[in-house]
């Protein structure tokens, strides 16, 4: 797609969009942190450079453990942070998002997990459909986690639960059960897999965890078997290609599996993942994909119409992002 900056960007923000794969904590406006300590936080990461990449995902992790944990310490700041992911979601077109928060938070603040589900979607403005999960990490189920947890399954509001952490932890037993109460509760099931993980993982979320919605899922390109199983069973993957360059899952954008999936009749949608982390916008992923990957305005229109036609949004919202996308279509 060779047009214009300009004009690539202003094609960008017309499409509607949906925003599927997004942790809260990890999308911190930077401008919140800095308020909180102008000295600390004067300077933003050095991981927003866009050739940044970390060494390890230990890296990553004690990073942004390091930038949230002053933030996130009551449901009030939780609101705060979202009210702000959200208006710049919708400055940007976006019209629904799927968007987790960390569930074992809750052992180490006062407020209740349910206060916290509750603070985000009161910061939702008019016109963006919020869904909020709660993430859990595979090592989790431990103390007050089991009763949290059974907890959970009963709030009204909770879309569903998303399995985090480095995939370097097994698949604990707990997991498939809490996976499968969930589902009996009408809950919408998520996992991580495929990203520092091989494609076997990929296969064991969608096998053992039942889900069909992987995050990230990039490694199942490593064994053809297992992308034709996510074409056979309809398995949706909410890829972040910036995040997925940084962390050094793929070497650049042009070289990113995202097309090669996609031919392969595997649904992709479009997230940024950590924004406090990579610096990045979901413009900034639409782009990327335009300006170094070759994705054609066609292209473009397909990955935003799958965020829409996997979301769990109102049918009117659905309809007409649809048809507003039917009217962009045309070759790159």
């Amino acid at each position: 797609m060779r047009e214009h900056p300009d004009d690539l960007r202003a094609f960008v923000r017309r499409l509607p969009k949906t925003e599927t794969h997004l942790h809260l904590e990890g999308a911190l406006p930077y401008e919140l942190l800095q308020r909180l300590d102008a000295t600390k936080f004067a300077a933003p990461p050095a991981s927003w450079a866009p050739d940044f990449r970390f060494g390890s995902f230990a890296e990553f992790d004690q990073l942004i453990i390091g930038l949230l944990s002053p933030w996130f310490v009551s449901a009030a700041r939780y609101h705060e942070a979202a009210a702000v992911v959200f208006r710049r979601l919708a400055e940007q077109n976006v019209r629904y998002v799927e968007i987790s928060f960390h569930l074992p938070i809750v052992e180490f603040i006062a407020d209740r997990g349910e206060a916290i589900l509750q603070a985000i979607l009161e910061a939702a403005p008019p016109g963006l459909t919020v869904r909020v999960f709660a993430g859990l990490v595979r090592d989790c189920y431990a103390g007050p986690m089991p009763a949290v947890i059974a907890d959970a399954l009963r709030w009204r509001w909770l879309a569903g639960f998303d399995l985090h952490g480095h995939e370097a932890l097994p698949l604990e037993d707990w997991t498939v059960d809490v996976w499968r109460r969930a589902r009996a509760a009408g809950k919408e099931m998520k996992a991580h897999a495929g990203e520092f993980g091989g494609a076997a993982n990929v296969r064991l979320a969608v096998e053992r965890l039942g889900v069909r919605r992987v995050q990230h899922g990039v490694r199942a390109v490593d064994d053809p078997a297992v992308v034709a199983l996510l074409a056979r069973e309809g398995v949706t993957l909410d890829i972040t290609p910036i995040s997925n360059v940084k962390l050094g899952v793929v070497s650049s954008l042009r070289a990113h599996p995202l097309r090669h999936l996609l031919a392969a009749g595997v649904r992709c949608t479009i997230s940024t993942d950590d924004p406090l982390i990579f610096g990045n916008t979901l413009t900034d992923e639409y782009e990327g994909l335009a300006n170094e990957a070759g994705f054609s305005g066609a292209e473009l229109v397909q990955l935003a119409r799958n965020g829409f036609e996997v979301g769990t949004m109102p049918e009117p919202v659905r309809t007409a992002a649809l048809a507003e996308l039917a009217g962009m279509e045309r070759p790159g």
